[in-house]
């Protein structure tokens, strides 16, 4: 457990996929709110944003490696964050395929990865580090407005789509059963962000989602109960 100098526990998050990007940005952000941060990386070769911000941070930066498609990373990284208590864990993961493909001609492996990748895996994070976070803490996953089927209008990314649909299923099935807790659990939908994923055209940057993002988790934190939300706090629809 860490502490400030005061004595008063300093409060610690896990965000998974915190390399570069919206992860990165969000583990700055939390960094500046007088947080603990705990990042993992998929690559531990390289120098990435978040070694350079761990480099700046005295000591409150911690790197791990996960790679979140391989469950026999799960149990390792457990065991070396035992002596740990979170107060948040947030996975941020997230991948597409070919993006006007209909979904009946869409390659079996694309759909696998996709689904792997943006479904499946994130879960199976929550549910191996789950005991780690606080009884009052907060657990959530990165989703997207377009995870929506009330909001589907137009089509299109529809493996994308139905991977996200697919997680916020299996987040709320998490959710229900740790209806004896008083965690929170949040699925956020950031908006079209100019990142790796959401392409240069994205109308909203990494700079000014992430704060946003960090302000809607927070907002949640202590609050028993599933929440589905965009940037600005407001619920999605399912």
């Amino acid at each position: 457990m860490s502490s400030t100098d005061t004595g008063q526990h300093m409060s610690t998050a896990l965000i998974v996929g915190a390399s570069r990007g919206l992860g990165h940005a969000m583990a700055a952000e939390f960094l500046g709110r007088g947080w603990n941060v705990i990042g993992t990386v998929r690559d531990t070769s390289a120098q990435t944003p978040l070694h350079d911000l761990a480099d700046r941070a005295e000591g409150r930066v911690t790197i791990e490696h996960l790679d979140i498609n391989e469950p026999d990373h799960l149990a390792p990284l457990h065991e070396r964050l035992a002596e740990r208590r979170l107060d948040l864990l947030f996975v941020n993961a997230g991948t597409t395929n070919s993006e006007q493909t209909p979904i009946g001609k869409v390659a079996t492996d694309d759909f696998v990865e996709v689904m792997i990748t943006n479904a499946l895996s994130p879960i199976r994070v929550i549910e191996a580090l789950e005991d780690l976070v606080s009884h009052t803490g907060l657990i959530g996953a990165m989703s997207s407005g377009q995870g929506s089927i009330t909001n589907n209008t137009t089509a299109g990314r529809e493996v994308y789509r139905g991977s996200k649909a697919a997680l916020n299923m299996f987040m709320r099935s998490f959710a229900i059963r740790q209806a004896g807790t008083q965690r929170g659990f949040a699925l956020l939908a950031p908006g079209w962000i100019r990142t790796a994923l959401g392409g240069p055209d994205a109308p909203f940057t990494v700079e000014e989602s992430a704060p946003l993002l960090v302000d809607v988790l927070l907002s949640t934190l202590g609050t028993p109960g599933l929440a589905y939300l965009d940037r600005s706090g407001r619920t999605v629809p399912w």
